[in-house]
């Protein structure tokens, strides 16, 4: 389990994965579109990879930008 959960992101990224998940957000709170809600779900994976530094996609692939080592 303590393998599934490791931190697989470097700081940069997950502040750029942050970043464009807020602006994905945005248009789901001004605006009542389908498409927005998708916008937003989208917008809400990138921004939980954000702040837990985890990406599941990296995981299946065997892929690491994290610095530390395992």
């Amino acid at each position: 389990m303590k393998k599934l959960f490791s931190v697989n992101q470097s700081k940069k990224e997950r502040v750029i994965r942050f970043i464009i998940g807020a602006v994905m957000c945005i248009p789901a709170l001004t605006h009542g579109y389908a498409f927005s809600y998708i916008l937003l779900a989208l917008g809400g994976a990138l921004i939980f990879n954000a702040l837990s530094g985890i990406c599941f996609v990296y995981k299946m692939l065997g892929y690491s930008t994290c610095p530390i080592e395992r």
